[in-house]
């Protein structure tokens, strides 16, 4: 079986490759797509045997792949957001994994896959994903190691995540800052999407962390959050229209 997987993170194209090849050493992943154009120019060319396809791209949603390109092929989408799963499934979708991807619900995924039909039937996409696990559960608090002893924070306390000096630390209402253990790219799969935000590569965000938005040079913003005026804390370009939609949820 031949797949492509869409996705722009690289830790997590990295963590299907390694768990396709667990599940069956056969698969061959052809290509790695991380943008909504690259795998519209790739899908005009070519046609896979089945799409592990992220649904937020730093560029947009990848539904706009599929209103240009129409594939054949069966789609597993994957995304740390819960509310797209209709349009997931109106779109080739045979299923709907919520990350961190777990390797027996990816099994059996790919178990649909075998078992389709070559037409793809919506009404039986959508009675095959009632088996799916119920929502997600996400972190309640974050264990910091203070001194010689070990503190609670609770997740309504915090109002961003950012990396410095290859550090990642998490930043309360009060205005404390501790270190993570846990890398960045690891923390987003942690909190509830609707809460919080990975604005570039050094800044996960509070939905009411910043006192003031303000438009920035390049078609980006710039966040205000107290304690942090001397910092630059930019949403990146290609996230601000990702950013904004998720403002007005």
């Amino acid at each position: 079986m031949n797949i492509i997987i869409i996705e722009d993170e690289t830790r997590a194209a990295n963590r299907i490759k390694r768990i396709l090849n667990e599940i069956d050493p056969t698969i061959t992943v052809v290509e790695t797509i991380e943008s909504i154009v690259l795998a519209i120019a790739y899908l005009e060319q070519n046609q896979p045997d089945l799409i592990i396809s992220d649904i937020q791209l730093a560029d947009g949603l990848s539904f706009d792949i599929y209103k240009k390109v129409a594939p054949t092929c069966p789609i597993i989408f994957t995304t740390a957001y819960d509310q797209y799963a209709i349009q997931a499934f109106e779109t080739n979708g045979i299923d709907y994994l919520l990350k961190p991807i777990e390797a027996d619900r990816l099994a059996k995924a790919l178990d649909k896959v075998q078992n389709l039909k070559p037409q793809i039937d919506l009404e039986k996409l959508l009675q095959l994903s009632m088996n799916r696990p119920s929502k997600k559960q996400y972190k309640s608090r974050f264990m910091i190691k203070v001194g010689d002893k070990i503190k609670a924070i609770p997740i309504d306390e915090i109002r961003l995540f950012y990396s410095m000096e290859k550090g990642t630390y998490l930043n309360t209402i009060n205005n404390r800052n501790y270190v993570l253990e846990y890398p960045l790219e690891q923390i987003v799969d942690l909190l509830n999407p609707q809460d919080y935000f990975k604005i570039s590569r050094k800044y996960i965000v509070h939905i009411d962390a910043a006192k003031e938005i303000i438009a920035h040079s390049n078609s980006r913003l710039k966040l205000k959050i107290e304690g942090f005026e001397t910092e630059s804390i930019i949403v990146a370009r290609e996230k601000v229209s990702a950013f904004k939609a998720w403002l007005d949820q």
